[in-house]
């Protein structure tokens, strides 16, 4: 048996296909290339070039690989943009995952895990959030991802479809093998972009948003490293396999860290000042986001282990050097 990874040449999901490749699991990574980068796919899964949109060969990769088990990660990612394309994202994103979750049930496929965000609970009050709190998404991205959540609920209920959805909060560094990071086509988030004008990459560092009710005025966010995420989704195929309960876990530390404090640990690390450049709030960016993970570790014994942000910091700069080396 094998596992389908759609988006498997992106940046999370290059990075979780090669720590399954590591453990010994079969795998195949469906990724149209249209963001992904097809040198970050690990050298034993197979590949398929195409959208997990397209039923037949969704149907075609289950069948030929012997798949039991998806984690979807495809679809777009970034806020503002689906401000711009909302009908872009709900085709992407929600529109997408249907016509995948319909093949894995008309195929067998019954484990099922998906790629969601900590943007379904939109504004949230100044406390870690649960996943029992209220869902009110402020952007089409959150919506679009939610959708898919009560999809996945709906399935589950009717058809007996067991799957996970991961609710990421931010997402930042490289695989510490440095086999992986985050692909040049995909708009930076503010890690990614602080390293690029940390390394002469780019001129300035714009801070969106400035008047936050936050203890610096700039929007706070809880920052998880990608190897941390990656043991996440790890953990999630092991609780399916065993019976596991299904549903949705939150992925984050448990603590926020503003964007000026991020700007003053790429600052620490390198020993020097970051140019930077304040701007106005972007459309549809929260205050406040922080995850309450306690479910994920009760659950799945999930503990983190690169929890520190000066950690990310360090391993996305050594990236972003090796490239543009």
């Amino acid at each position: 048996m094998s596992i389908l990874v759609t988006g498997g040449a992106g940046y999370i999901g290059s990075h979780t296909a090669h720590a399954l490749a590591d453990r010994g699991e079969n795998i195949v990574v469906l990724d149209n290339l249209v963001s992904g980068v097809r040198a970050f796919v690990p050298a034993a899964a197979g590949f398929v070039n195409g959208t997990a949109g397209n039923r037949e060969i969704v149907g075609r990769i289950i069948e030929e690989f012997r798949v039991d088990t998806v984690i979807h990660f495809a679809g777009s990612i970034m806020v503002p943009e689906s401000i711009r394309k909302p009908l872009e994202y709900y085709e992407n994103n929600t529109e997408v995952s249907r016509t995948l979750i319909a093949a894995c049930i008309e195929k067998g496929v019954n484990q099922f895990i998906f790629s969601s965000t900590a943007a379904v609970y939109g504004t949230v009050e100044m406390a870690p959030v649960g996943e029992d709190a209220p869902t009110i998404p402020v952007n089409p991205y959150g919506r679009s991802k939610l959708m898919v959540e009560w999809m996945l609920k709906d399935a589950a209920q009717t058809y007996g479809f067991r799957y996970i959805a991961l609710r990421y909060f931010n997402v930042g560094g490289v695989d510490p093998g440095g086999r992986a990071g985050q692909p040049e086509r995909q708009v930076p988030h503010l890690i990614k972009r602080a390293a690029q004008v940390a390394l002469g990459h780019a001129d300035v560092l714009d801070v969106y948003g400035t008047d936050y009710p936050t203890r610096d005025g700039t929007a706070v966010r809880d920052y998880i490293h990608i190897a941390d995420l990656v043991e996440a989704h790890l953990s999630a195929v092991a609780h399916l396999r065993d019976g596991g309960r299904a549903g949705i876990y939150n992925c984050g530390y448990g603590k926020g860290s503003s964007v000026l404090e991020v700007v003053g640990t790429f600052e620490a690390v390198l020993g020097r000042v970051l140019p930077v450049r304040r701007a106005p709030r972007r459309e549809g960016d929260a205050a406040f986001v922080v995850a309450d993970p306690s479910r994920i570790c009760a659950a799945m014994g999930w503990h983190p282990r690169f929890d520190r942000l000066d950690q990310i910091v360090r391993s996305t700069l050594e990236w972003e050097a090796r490239t543009h080396a």
